[in-house]
């Protein structure tokens, strides 16, 4: 039986990450990955034929991967001038992250006066200053809570670990826009209520990235970023074994899998699992842990051009330029999620949409380009996976018909009048709910997270000093987004991963 010094199990990009590091150290790494090509959800796709364009078709912006990472593997990321818009009757919110007076002017013609501006610079201040003490822990063996906490100013730590996201939120905030465009980055792939927690590790997660929260661009698409990291991990000696399927997993370190017709097994002094906690429990042989649930409508478009605003006094350029939020109002992400949690695709869907063209249009091709074609990336919120079972095609093209209507209704024109035709006619619009990523992916229940994100600390006492990858088992580790401290485009499971087998060396 062929050994080597680590085995991982799925070629996502945490698991290029760890493969990489380890690499480098002199270990001998094999990579076995389910799907054609190494990246998972960290990939770039021509969805439509005869169209030269690389939509990142599943996740699509980067704000966790640490600068360390980006630099040790030679990966390339773009900062997007414009924050996010709003569109509100005729008129929106523009957050301009270069003029902080035009984004103050932007908040008093919505509101009304200059307080929800300032309440804004005080809560982002205060995830400032959290996520200045906590983003460099995340790469580091696990601090008990009372450690982080000492080095956050209390008002902060209290606004966003120990009380409900939504209350801080009405509580600083007068205006329904704005609660609403915070309260969004709590609720990315996060199916949650008012006064749930997850609302708070989720909120957290989007603004700790690189001690700024800001979210950047791939250069060249998610697809560059798999390019680089494979290139990576391969040129320092891993082997990358793409279309293997792992059968099982044994606690003492052996693998078994299937590549074509043919069954192997393989011994690792560590397996690295970079697969859900669901699916490595299956390959053990064990009782899976609680089902978790998904919950996204993830649209790609190609457009002959951008659609237009109603707002007159902002390019269009600029409002999608940004995170463009469409109907995600504090109320109306309210009427959502209650709907949704009735069994109903949400009557007026919140979602919330870029284009990565406008800030690196190197994902078009030279005719797509000379033509104005540009790409959307749209996420749903709100949209369980509980919603599709049983009927995945039909309430697919009812939560795509109804999304694309709410998108509609902040236009001063439908978007269908804008979308790209492919050669074949064909609109270039596709849209994959939480089954289809469970499908394409191995998400559970198309849970982007592999499971409910944990705050970035030592659950007790007995964690301290640990990676986060730890199991059960002493040769296997997780290095996937289902480790303390996993979830996004981040790295840091398959970093902590590597750095855990170097320290038991």
């Amino acid at each position: 039986m062929e050994s080597f010094d680590a085995v991982i199990v799925g070629g996502g990009h945490n698991g290029l990450v760890a493969a990489a590091y380890l690499a480098r150290a002199g270990r001998s790494v094999l990579v076995l990955e389910r799907r054609d090509e190494v990246g998972g959800a960290a990939v770039s796709f021509r969805a439509f034929p005869g169209v030269d364009v690389r939509l990142s078709r599943y996740s699509y912006l980067v704000s966790l991967l640490p600068r360390g990472i980006i630099a040790d593997l030679g990966l390339d990321l773009r900062r997007r001038r414009m924050s996010s818009y709003t569109p509100v009757g005729d008129g929106g919110l523009l957050v301009d992250t270069g003029d902080d007076g035009r984004t103050a002017a932007s908040f008093s013609a919505l509101t009304g006066s200059t307080k929800d501006f300032e309440a804004w610079q005080r809560f982002y201040a205060m995830t400032a200053q959290v996520a200045k003490r906590t983003f460099p822990t995340l790469t580091r063996p696990l601090v008990s809570r009372e450690e982080l906490r000492s080095g956050i100013e209390p008002e902060a730590w209290d606004a966003l670990f120990e009380r409900p996201i939504s209350e801080t939120l009405t509580g600083m905030f007068c205006d329904d826009t704005v609660r609403g465009v915070v309260l969004t980055d709590a609720l990315i792939g996060t199916f949650a209520g008012e006064g749930d927690f997850r609302q708070n590790l989720c909120l957290l997660y989007h603004v700790i990235g690189n001690e700024t929260g800001d979210w950047d661009v791939p250069v060249g698409g998610m697809g560059a970023v798999t390019g680089a990291l494979a290139s990576a991990a391969s040129s320092a000696g891993a082997r990358l074994v793409t279309g293997a399927e792992v059968l099982s997993v044994d606690p003492g370190g052996s693998v078994r899998y299937r590549l074509g017709d043919d069954e192997f097994a393989v011994r690792g002094g560590h397996v690295l699992s970079n697969v859900a906690p669901r699916t490595l429990a299956r390959l053990l042989g064990e009782e899976p842990p609680e089902a978790p649930e998904g919950a996204q409508l993830k649209v790609n478009m190609v457009l002959s051009r951008l659609p237009r605003l109603r707002d007159s006094t902002v390019d269009p350029r600029e409002a999608f330029g940004g995170t463009f939020h469409v109907n995600e109002g504090y109320e109306q992400l309210a009427t959502a999620y209650a709907e949704a949690a009735a069994g109903r695709i949400p009557s007026l869907p919140p979602c919330e949409i870029y284009c990565h063209s406008l800030t690196d249009p190197s994902i078009l091709g030279p005719a797509e380009r000379a033509a104005g074609v540009q790409t959307l990336t749209l996420f749903g919120l709100h949209m369980p996976a509980r919603l599709f079972e049983g009927r995945n095609d039909a309430a697919r093209d009812e939560a795509l018909r109804a999304t694309l209507s709410s998108l509609d209704s902040v236009l001063a024109e439908p978007i269908e009048d804008c979308v790209l035709r492919a050669p074949d006619g064909r609109s270039c619009v596709e849209a994959k709910t939480p089954l289809d990523l469970e499908a394409e992916l191995g998400l559970p229940a198309g849970h982007i997270f592999h499971r409910d994100l944990s705050w970035p600390y030592a659950a007790d006492a007995d964690q301290v000093g640990l990676w986060g990858v730890e199991t059960a088992h002493e040769r296997v580790l997780l290095c996937g987004a289902g480790a303390v401290r996993g979830g996004g485009v981040s790295g840091i499971p398959g970093h902590n991963a590597a750095m855990a087998v170097l320290a038991s060396a």
